[in-house]
């Protein structure tokens, strides 16, 4: 899904001058994936991808900034909490391109040109994320040595370890007090995730 909401803004963006169905197509497609990845977002079967593993409040996602500049933040297996504000605010962004964009085509809205200027401006906008994205990925790959780029197209990171963390939901792992066999979950999850480490742990992100 991620590389097909790539080429679809791409194309969009190369076709932002023309005038006939690709660029339009482009966007209902990059739209319709919006929707896709909302829904997977409450319904997937994949713990990664749902919102509830990685969308946090102010409070939780300052203290990550704060170990973040101390250089103490922990690896996550899914997105880290900036990471997880990151991907409403696209949703968020892309979607109201598509909007905007679907507008500007009604009779209602034709040829009025606010619609216009507003739709150009979230596109840049657009722009301005993906940039702060990538410069995210690029950081938190050489700060954990990791091939983020690599996990995206696989699916895959590398076995949780010492310090990592599955969840916000749980506590950093380490190598004292092994889960009780009968429910298999750490102190601190209060029930709400599995958190011990899992060879090859599969994240299935976005």
């Amino acid at each position: 899904m991620h590389w097909t909401w790539v080429l679809c803004l791409l194309v969009a963006w190369w076709t932002h001058e023309e005038t006939g169905p690709t660029h339009a197509n482009a966007g209902y497609c990059a739209l319709a994936l919006v929707a896709l990845r909302v829904l997977m977002g409450f319904y997937s079967r994949f713990r990664y991808v749902r919102f509830e593993e990685f969308v946090r409040s102010r409070r939780a996602t300052w203290r990550y900034v704060q170990h973040l500049r101390s250089s103490k933040a922990p690896r996550f297996i899914g997105h880290n909490p900036l990471g997880g504000w990151m991907v409403l605010a696209l949703l968020a962004t892309v979607a109201l391109l598509g909007l905007t964009g679907w507008l500007g085509t009604t009779d209602y809205l034709w040829g009025y040109a606010w619609v216009v200027q507003l739709h150009a401006a979230l596109a840049w906008m657009l722009l301005g994320l993906m940039a702060i994205h990538i410069t995210g990925v690029v950081f938190t790959g050489i700060r954990h040595q990791e091939n983020l780029v690599m996990s995206m197209i696989t699916g895959r990171k590398r076995s949780t370890q010492r310090d990592d963390r599955t969840s916000l939901h749980c506590p950093p792992f380490t190598r004292q007090a092994k889960p009780a066999p009968s429910h298999g979950k750490r102190a601190g999850c209060a029930g709400r995730c599995r958190c011990w480490p899992q060879s090859g742990a599969r994240h299935n992100g976005r």
